[in-house]
């Protein structure tokens, strides 16, 4: 239906009734502020004025000196006292997060500490898919980041934060805030995921509408009936073990998170238990003195590390733990630490999308979630269980108690019950999942179209296609294309063929902010003949992405990388080791005529790069900015960071030229 007609005095004109009850002055509230002539004396005025506002918003005065402690969240949209929305947010990842928020701020005020709360909402890179919006997802990472700092900061009286996030960006934004409280303590309480729905399809599969319908495979009434139903609940993150999901199983494996925090239902009892339990450990941790540099060490980001791949996350979550690291001040792990912890670490969770059974992350958090999974690594003697974690105790510490714990129990019996599935079908030991045929997660091939690295995730191409050696090997003619819009508009129509490598550039930092090419992986996945096609680019995937495909391809095309040399019918050569997680890709042929990756080479620092290499037509100054800070604070393989003094000498070493 169409807005009504609205007519300038319905703009301008106000009831009367209104004017006669406008007031200039009000009695304030009663009482005293407990302050001291010491006080008055040696206070700063805004900790003075600060009481002021408090008892002004209603706090009671005589409980205005209680250690002050601040919740910060994601929260997006506006929900009636029902749920109803009164204004939606932009994805399902922050609107209950805001009942997280308010379960830990009753807990701190029933143990005698003030809570404050403040937001900084998220995009949804779901929603942003194929759009100009997605421009802007990565950069919103380190400005999100920022702000909630500055947040922090603002509240000079704080004696801790608990950040409260769920999705793609919000939450690695959110635990680069958290990672910079040094001596004072933070605690993340992830926001959880979405239910999956009775009768309908994840919200991974049910983003590939348009492509089936495009290609016939599902009607009009199909295409809309799963629409409407794919999040089952209104909150949480996706059902996949996409970006949100791994990054709040990192968050819960860096020791920032309450054992068995990450994954759970949204909305329901057990899930705001979480940020209750939250607020008093966050009180244990000031009575202890601890902080946050206590929690995160480098022998803490190389356990999340090693969950990483026993999970098989995102590969995104290989840009967002260096800048974790960064913002803690700790060293950044590099591609080959990456690829080291991968090769030794098997893969034990059987979750979307990797299957081999394809389980809902809600599932993964009732099979035991992040501490049965580090049960079963500890027994490898893969974790280092001396670090400390939010409990205020050790990672050893916290997985005695799970192993023993009626939760643990419980849960698992509660999975069989009502999905008649056994919690070692989900997560299994290294042995079960040897049997099962699970391989590592994480590759990085290099060679002469990628000289600086790739990575894939080698665990989501298409076991059909893997040879009795655990290898796959894919030779095609590229089709090359510099936008998204025109590749995805290919693949609808059927013009993108078996065999075919697509390379899709001029997607990286400089070109696009390092775009996620959801809808070109997800379509080829769901597309029948599409498992027969790779995809090759320097922009990057959503971590439900599946199949052949190598993103974060370096140096990217608009940077003189080789990939952008290519040139239509070019021949690819692609491989990639499960086992031995070592991966090429290389130009070895033109046309008819086949050569070698070392002639490949030659012939490519011969050519220059293509003359049609250009920027997104929506790219933004914002952007752009992001683009030139994160290439001089070490670029995609740093973490996509700003280091401020990297930045700062550069500016000043410019001046000097100047």
């Amino acid at each position: 239906m169409e807005i009504e007609t609205i007519d300038i005095a319905r703009v301008l004109e106000s009831d009367g009734a209104l004017f006669a009850e406008t007031k200039t002055h009000a009695a304030g509230p009663e009482g005293a502020l407990p302050i001291t002539a010491e006080m008055l004396l040696t206070q700063p005025s805004g900790n003075l004025f600060g009481l002021t506002q408090n008892a002004g918003m209603g706090w009671e005065p005589q409980r205005l000196l209680d250690p002050e402690f601040l919740i910060l969240s994601t929260h997006g949209g506006m929900r009636a006292a029902d749920g109803t929305p009164i204004a939606l947010g932009f994805h399902t990842g922050h609107w209950e997060v805001g009942l997280l928020v308010a379960e830990a701020a009753r807990e701190l005020r029933g143990m005698r500490a003030v809570p404050f709360a403040g937001a900084c909402t998220d995009p949804c890179d779901g929603r942003t898919q194929g759009t100009a919006g997605m421009l802007d997802s990565l950069a919103y990472r380190n400005d999100a980041a920022m702000v909630l700092r500055r947040l922090m900061r603002s509240l000079p009286t704080r004696k801790g934060v608990i950040g409260v996030a769920t999705c793609d960006k919000g939450l690695p934004a959110m635990m680069m805030a958290l990672a910079s409280s040094g001596a004072l303590p933070s605690i993340l309480v992830p926001g959880g995921v979405t239910l999956l729905p009775e009768n309908g399809e994840d919200a991974g599969k049910v983003q590939t509408i348009g492509a089936r319908f495009a290609q016939e495979q599902i009607s009009l009434q199909y295409a809309a009936e799963m629409g409407c139903r794919a999040c089952a609940t209104p909150g949480g993150g996706c059902q996949f073990l996409g970006t949100a999901a791994t990054a709040q199983v990192v968050a819960e494996a860096l020791g920032l998170s309450l054992p068995h925090a990450a994954l759970g239902p949204s909305g329901q009892p057990i899930w705001l238990d979480v940020a209750a339990r939250s607020a008093r450990a966050m009180l244990r941790m000031m009575q202890m003195g601890m902080g946050t540099r206590d929690v995160l060490t480098d022998a803490a980001v190389r356990n999340a590390m090693v969950v990483h791949a026993a999970f098989g996350g995102s590969t995104n979550l290989l840009l967002h733990v260096p800048a974790v690291a960064h913002a803690a001040g700790l060293r950044r792990p590099v591609a080959a630490e990456w690829a080291a912890v991968n090769r030794e670490v098997p893969r034990l969770v059987d979750a979307l999308p990797n299957g081999p059974g394809n389980f809902a992350t809600v599932q993964v958090f009732l099979a035991g979630g992040v501490p049965e999974v580090m049960l079963h690594l500890r027994r490898a003697g893969l974790l280092d269980c001396s670090v400390k974690t939010v409990t205020g105790e050790t990672l050893g510490a916290n997985l005695d108690w799970w192993e023993g714990s009626e939760r643990r129990t419980v849960l698992k019996e509660r999975l069989r019950a009502l999905d008649g599935v056994g919690a070692d079908q989900v997560i299994m030991s290294p042995d079960g999942a040897r049997a099962k045929g699970m391989t590592a997660t994480v590759c990085f091939p290099a060679g002469n179209l990628a000289p600086e690295g790739s990575v894939i995730k080698s665990t989501s191409i298409d076991a059909s296609l893997i040879d009795e050696n655990g290898v796959y090997r894919h030779v095609g003619p590229a089709r090359v294309f510099i936008t998204e819009a025109v590749a995805i508009d290919a693949i609808k129509h059927g013009a993108v063929g078996h065999g075919d490598v697509v390379v899709l550039i001029c997607g990286g930092p400089k070109g696009a902010g390092m775009q996620e090419i959801y809808q070109i992986t997800s379509a080829l996945k769901n597309l029948p003949f599409c498992k027969h096609v790779a995809v090759l680019t320097d922009a990057r995937f959503s971590g439900v992405s599946t199949g052949a495909c190598l993103g974060h391809i370096s140096p990217e095309a608009l940077a003189g990388g080789p990939i952008g040399k290519v040139l239509e019918g070019d021949v690819i050569e692609i491989m990639v080791d499960r086992r031995a997680l070592h991966g090429t890709v290389n130009l070895v042929g033109e046309g008819q005529e086949s050569f070698s990756a070392a002639e490949g080479a030659r012939r490519l620092a011969l050519r220059a790069s293509r003359a049609d290499l250009k920027e997104h037509p929506d790219m933004q100054d914002d952007t752009r900015l992001w683009a030139a800070l994160v290439q001089a604070s070490g670029g995609v393989w740093g973490g996509c960071v700003y280091d401020a003094s990297a930045i700062a000498s550069q500016l000043a070493r410019g001046e000097r030229v100047g």
